[in-house]
């Protein structure tokens, strides 16, 4: 009987100190070759996973992405990102993926520097 609750106590303990652990996170910055510079940062919070780029070109040109991503039977990632190139026009978008079993699909949603908006999707089956 004393050894079956000095292991339900021990796993206890162990669930908790797994339960309580921070976040994991990870960032860098490079120099490209060109003459620009990258910046990445990474969390994951369970099995949630966060992250966001930022490149800047010698030109003066910059890009941004955000993405979180959920991993279980279906791993679900959701990415947003805008740029500006050196002469000032924009772009922008937003992309969601889903990777399962039977295959990946992923829909998006861009805009170009004038307003033009269009409408991708893709579906690969395994």
């Amino acid at each position: 009987m004393i050894i079956s609750w000095k292991r339900t106590f021990a796993a206890l303990g162990v669930a908790m100190v797994l339960g309580a652990a921070p976040a994991m996170s990870a960032e860098w910055t490079r120099d490209t070759r060109n003459g620009g510079q990258i910046t990445r940062s990474v969390t994951r919070d369970g099995n949630v996973y966060s992250g966001q780029t930022t490149r800047v070109g010698p030109n003066g040109a910059t890009y941004t992405s955000n993405s979180t991503c959920r991993d279980g039977l279906s791993n679900r990632c959701r990415r947003s990102y805008s740029a500006t190139g050196p002469n000032g026009r924009t772009y922008s978008g937003n992309t969601v993926t889903a990777r399962g079993p039977h295959g990946v699909r992923s829909i998006g949603v861009h805009t170009g520097p004038r307003g033009n908006v269009s409408i991708g999707f893709r579906r690969h089956s395994r």
